[in-house]
């Protein structure tokens, strides 16, 4: 039986978004309520991962090794709430780089899928910018476009969620609820 999964951006989902980027642990701070709907997400089964641009990289703006001690970061703080990430995926290039990993591509929900035994339509994605929204969309998953961070107002791609919610947390009880069904 395939497993079904929640894929997670970032910035402006689970931490307060900052348009010069997240330098370092020092910056990131949790979205209220963002560790609770994790928590939602995690007790009713569903494999939770991470996809997150962080272009800051390819800029010079944020350095390799605080990404990661970001990330290193988070997980302590959700393993306290016995939460785990599966896995996470960044791409650290610039848009200019035209890679195949930057959202709107699919090539990391492709990869989860694969590895994890993941069905793509019985799982989520969820965030805050009209990329994460169309790289779900287009991988035959369902979403949900939270107003946190850019609330969908980077008007990059024409494309509709499935859901609006709030936060992350009201996010995580809508998946639970339609996924009952």
């Amino acid at each position: 039986m395939k497993k079904k999964a929640v894929f997670l951006d970032r910035d402006g989902v689970i931490n307060e978004y900052n348009e010069g980027y997240v330098k370092n642990v020092g910056e990131f701070r949790f979205i209220e309520g963002a560790l609770e709907g994790m928590k939602v997400l995690h007790d009713a089964g569903f494999l939770l991962f991470i996809i997150s641009n962080q272009a800051g990289v390819a800029k010079g703006r944020v350095r390799h090794e605080d990404l990661e001690g970001i990330g290193r970061h988070m997980e302590v703080e959700l393993g306290k709430k016995g939460v785990e990430i599966k896995k996470t995926y960044y791409c650290t290039h610039s848009r200019e780089e035209n890679c195949n990993c930057r959202k709107p591509k699919t090539r990391f929900l492709l990869e989860a899928a694969e590895e994890f035994g993941i069905s793509l339509q019985d799982s989520w994605v969820v965030g805050d910018n009209t990329s994460d929204i169309k790289m779900g969309k287009d991988a035959g998953c369902k979403t949900v476009l939270v107003k946190t961070g850019l609330g969908g107002r980077d008007g990059n791609f024409n494309v509709n969620a499935d859901f609006v919610c709030e936060d992350l947390l009201e996010a995580a009880g809508r998946i639970v609820e339609r996924s009952a069904d």
